[in-house]
């Protein structure tokens, strides 16, 4: 196991390289110059000055050089763990993702918790008790939710719950109150909860379907086994029966899906957070790709390479763990 995880660590870096690359290259292929953006947020002047600007600005950030020396300096200063300045505000880096990075985790957290905490159970009660008229009714209502749209479920949450012409008990803007910073922890950490309430509701209500459904297939496929149908011969509890060797043999399809987590966990929610103002992640690349502020973009892209590779590798290893039977060495 030891040699297995050693040659993944190895094989991750000529992927991230290739990922990297692909991304960097996409990037600049897509339409809009940062240099020529930069040059029209400024003061309005003549076409020759504003040419000058914009030779100067591609000058000033790099961008006369050839796309492979860039691609090469970007990656030299990556292994310092140095991502530059923004070219939107000229801030690093670093700090506008260390910025936006606690609220989107906070938010993402809560989410995938609520989520598997929920469509979990949802999924193993339907799988023993299949066809019943209550798994019909909750395979109907979780497959009505996941039709929703996300935008005009916010929509429907701030007019009735936040807007005061119903209700007014939720704020729609922002991730924390101004002047939050004055009360004691219990107190922020009560205004942050009440401020992430409708954003959370719109983010969990859609992966209740899927998760719950994939339970369910999963769980189905072990119950009909014969080692199940063994235990319960030998007179085992039921609850024990499924929780330990029916649960625990259906979580490895489950544990591939929870491979996309890490790195969903960084991504953020670009329609929620624009709809509710929250300033995370997803708000973050949304704006880096409009403002064509490439060092944010491939810092974010670099970092989500990075999680992804990781999720995949964590993944194997819980696979052994779960499955003693599972090994990866060579017999």
């Amino acid at each position: 196991m030891t040699l297995y995880i050693f040659k993944r660590f190895l094989f991750i870096i000529p992927t991230f390289i290739g990922i990297t690359l692909i991304t960097f290259f996409i990037m600049h292929l897509a339409p809009g110059d940062p240099a020529i953006l930069k040059a029209k947020s400024g003061e309005s002047v003549s076409a020759e000055t504003s040419l000058s600007i914009v030779q100067e600005t591609r000058k000033i950030y790099g961008l006369d050089k050839p796309l492979h020396v860039q691609y090469g300096s970007w990656l030299k200063r990556l292994v310092t763990f140095d991502f530059g300045e923004s070219f939107k505000d000229h801030r690093p880096v670093l700090k506008k993702i260390g910025e936006t990075l606690p609220i989107t985790l906070t938010l993402n957290i809560l989410t995938i918790i609520i989520i598997y905490l929920i469509s979990v159970p949802l999924g193993i009660f339907s799988a023993l008790n299949p066809k019943s008229l209550l798994d019909k009714f909750i395979t109907l209502l979780i497959f009505i939710l996941y039709s929703l749209p996300s935008f005009w479920v916010a929509s429907i949450l701030i007019v009735i719950f936040a807007c005061g012409d119903y209700l007014n008990w939720f704020p729609i803007i922002g991730f924390i109150s101004d002047g939050a910073e004055k009360l004691s922890l219990f107190g922020r950490v009560g205004n942050v909860a009440w401020h992430l309430v409708l954003p959370v509701i719109c983010l969990t209500y859609g992966g209740f379907a899927f998760i719950s459904r994939f339970s369910r297939a999963s769980m189905l496929d072990v119950i009909r086994q014969d080692y199940i149908r063994t235990a319960r011969a030998k007179g085992l509890p039921e609850w024990k029966v499924i929780g330990k060797h029916a649960l625990r043999n259906a979580m490895i399809p489950l544990l591939t899906l929870m491979g996309t987590l890490l790195p969903a966990l960084l991504g953020g929610s670009v329609i929620i957070e624009q709809i509710f103002s929250i300033p995370g992640m997803g708000r973050l690349s949304f704006e880096s790709v409009l403002a064509r502020d490439y060092p944010v973009i491939m810092a974010i892209a670099a970092i989500d390479a990075i999680l992804t590779l990781i999720s995949i590798l964590l993944v194997d290893i819980m696979y052994v763990i779960v499955d003693p039977r599972i090994s990866f060495e060579k017999r």
